[in-house]
């Protein structure tokens, strides 16, 4: 018991721990979708991910022994740089762009306090200068704006060169800038000691001419100090006023006074000033990756932008895909939302007309991995719930379930002091070898068997999407001791989820609500069979998703052809609940908010079976679909109906399928019952009128039938209309 306590205790880290294997594996740049709705939980593997990816980079210059400069400051180090930054420009060479050594700086930018702001993506800008500034240097910095940028280069291709040297020399005239500063600053001393001590040569003069003589000789030491001396001073004086001029007058000041300025603000010159100090600071960044050689990468974690304006979103959203959508970027983009919250406020933004306006296409469009957090076990929420009543007046500590202790109950202290032995050896216990990891993603990927090609999209995006996940997903296997039928099986799994996200999101539904009606009824052994395929599970759900299709479109779009998700399922790879139950706890690529939403469809309606509910309560959807004839005619029995109903259902043969999709007026001309017993007979089969249910969208109080929906001969249309400062979008059908 204490074993299952203190591996649960440490999910997170688990969760931390993959991202942080997976991350320096990641070509930049890259957008990392961290989805929970538990902002604590956010926080905690965040927190712990830093750490592990310190650690990570350690192991990685340790294993490879590149030999990379210390990142600690120190005077000969900041020598070496300036001597870089004034004298030399870098080479890029193929050896310097694939360094294995890496450096994480991070970056925490919390939207919620730029929210105040009409330009929130600015405030991203400036909290990324910010940041570099304090990691690397102000005077850094703008030495390189001085001696090293240049605007000009944004458009030109960046040339590969085959040289063993990183660096070469500035040249001025075909002479090295340093041997020309450094004759400069060593000659001119010389000449004049030399003629100061020596003198000049001097002719035969007449005594009277001894006088002008010497005023010559002045003047000449004079004219050659201003020839040597004059063009680079006046060099140096330009140089020392642009270093001053940048180090008072920086860009994030003029930013601030460029948003301050709705006139300037409003117009395209901001954006693209921003866009330009952007490719500014990577190209600064690939500068220091030369000097320090190893890789350099900028962790932005964003986080609370959740908590911002529909449109506010809409906006960090479009910088993350726009100003950090260089190629050579070294940016990582952690955006750590609670994905629901993101989905709805966007869907609602301004300027959402089309379906590639929507929340889950634009994220797509973002995101290159997505991490769905799992929800808590009931162990942990047992042991968060005995922390918070212990703790309430801490809920930091309260959440680190690792620092909670107890001075009544010896047997927590007992365990809480071997849990705090167990994490003080996480890393060791999570040590999940990288050859083993890069050769099962391999084999997964080129297993020539069964080709998961075909069903990948002709998107790069899309594929990136897919890879992150399956090195993720086999980190996470591997750490958590669970072994695959087979080894393209991860790959397979992973693609299913990234393309059919809907229709899996179903059948684990399907597949949990069977187990927990087992556990209830204590039968139904069938149903929970873990040999049963996952397409069986489906075939037999089909008919409730289709009723239910109206309420869930947006889900539904998300999904890929259905021809091909059959072909999946039912010829190529064959889950089955045993596998379902295998990957479902490393299964990261799958947003839980859409099971969350079909399963609140999907239970919606099932009420207590006792009293007066049990005859008025709508019968949920899968009950009806299951339904024979003589189920009918016992439930009628049951409901007390006389018994001239009973047999007309008998011999009109009609079960379940044919009152779900019959006609209603037909039935009940069918059926000749009084108003009353026709009313209960509807409310029982048929659900709730359409006049009586809510007309708010994706929200239902029973199941949706499909005699409303009348999908035949309607095709569906969204209006967006004002309300004062309300946007509200009205679904309606429109007949053909």
């Amino acid at each position: 018991m204490l074993f299952v306590f203190l591996s649960n205790l440490l999910s997170d880290d688990i969760y931390a721990y993959a991202l942080s294997k997976t991350l320096p594996k990641v070509s930049s740049p890259a957008t990392v979708g961290l989805y929970s709705s538990c902002q604590n939980r956010i926080n905690m593997i965040l927190e712990k991910m830093e750490v592990y990816m310190n650690r990570e980079a350690v192991r990685i210059e340790t294993e490879h022994k590149g030999r990379p400069r210390s990142v600690k400051p120190s005077f000969g180090g900041f020598l070496a740089l300036i001597g870089r930054l004034l004298f030399y420009r870098p080479i890029w060479t193929e050896e310097n762009q694939q360094h294995r050594d890496v450096r994480f700086i991070y970056v925490h930018f919390s939207a919620w306090h730029f929210a105040g702001s009409d330009m929130l993506w600015a405030g991203l800008a400036i909290r990324l200068f910010q940041a570099m500034q304090m990691n690397f240097g102000k005077l850094q910095l703008v030495l390189y704006r001085v001696a090293q940028h240049d605007e000009e280069d944004e458009i030109k291709k960046k040339v590969m060169e085959n040289s063993t040297n990183h660096w070469r020399s500035k040249k001025i005239c075909c002479c090295p800038l340093w041997f020309l500063i450094l004759s400069i600053l060593v000659v001119p001393p010389i000449i004049l000691v030399f003629v100061l001590t020596v003198g000049l040569p001097k002719p035969e003069v007449e005594p009277d001419e001894e006088v002008n003589n010497t005023k010559g000789q002045v003047g000449v030491v004079e004219g050659v100090v201003i020839a040597v001396l004059g063009v680079p001073a006046a060099s140096a004086l330009r140089f020392t006023f642009q270093m001053v001029k940048n180090l008072i007058f920086s860009q994030e000041m003029n930013l601030k006074k460029g948003l301050d300025n709705e006139q300037i603000s409003n117009q395209l010159g901001l954006m693209n000033e921003v866009r330009m100090e952007m490719w500014f600071l990577s190209r600064f960044i690939q500068f220091m990756e030369i000097f320090e050689r190893r890789r350099i990468r900028v962790v932005l974690k964003i986080t609370n932008l959740d908590r911002c304006a529909p449109k506010k979103i809409v906006a960090v959203l479009d910088a993350i895909n726009i100003l950090l959508s260089d190629e050579e970027s070294p940016f990582i983009s952690i955006l750590a939302v609670n994905p629901e919250v993101i989905v709805e406020k966007v869907n609602f933004a301004d300027g959402c007309f089309s379906k590639e306006d929507r929340a889950y296409a634009m994220l797509n469009r973002i995101v290159t991995l997505a991490f769905t957090v799992p929800p808590l076990c009931d162990d942990l929420k047992c042991r968060f719930f005995y922390s918070l009543t212990r703790n309430s007046k801490d809920k930091n500590r309260a959440w680190d379930l690792t620092k909670t202790s107890s001075s009544d109950v010896s047997e927590v202290l007992i365990a809480l002091e071997e849990s705090q032995q167990l994490i003080n050896n996480t890393t060791a216990a999570l040590d999940v070898k990288d050859n083993e990891v890069e050769q099962l993603v391999e084999s997964s990927l080129t297993n020539n068997e069964r080709n998961i090609n075909k069903y990948m999209l002709d998107d790069a995006m899309s594929m990136r999407r897919v890879i992150n996940s399956i090195r993720v997903t086999v980190i996470m296997m591997k750490a958590l001791g669970k072994e695959p039928r087979q080894p393209e099986y991860i790959a397979a799994w992973v693609v299913l989820a990234n393309q059919w996200p809907c229709r899996l999101s179903w059948i684990i539904q399907c597949a949990e609500d069977a187990q927990q009606r087992a556990d209830i009824d204590q039968e139904n052994v069938t149903n929970t069979d873990d040999s049963k395929t996952l397409w069986k599970v489906f075939s037999e759900s089909r008919a409730e998703l289709y009723v239910m299709s109206a309420q869930i479109e947006d889900l539904l779009e998300q999904d890929g052809d259905p021809e091909m998700f059959e072909r999946f399922l039912k010829v190529d790879f064959q889950f089955t609940i045993r596998d379902l139950k295998t990957f479902e706890v490393a299964t990261v690529n799958l947003d839980h908010t859409i099971r969350k939403e079909l399963a609140q469809i999907r239970g919606t309606s099932r009420l207590k079976d006792s009293g007066w509910m049990r005859d008025l309560a709508p019968l949920p959807i899968t009950t009806i679909i299951n339904m024979n004839t003589e189920d009918v005619c016992k439930e009628l029995e049951r409901m007390e109906y006389p018994s001239k109903y009973i047999d007309k259902v008998r011999s009109n043969d009609l079960n379940g399928l044919a009152l779900l999709f019959g006609s209603a007026e037909d039935l009940k001309d069918l059926l000749g019952m009084t108003f009353g017993e026709w009313a209960t007979f509807r409310l029982h089969f048929l659900g709730l009128p359409s006049h009586l249910r809510p007309q708010h969208k994706n929200v239902s109080t029973e199941p949706h039938h499909p005699q409303s929906q009348q999908a035949s001969c309607q095709t569906q249309q969204t209006c967006f209309c004002r309300e004062g400062k309300k946007d509200h979008v009205n679904t309606k059908y429109v007949t053909k």
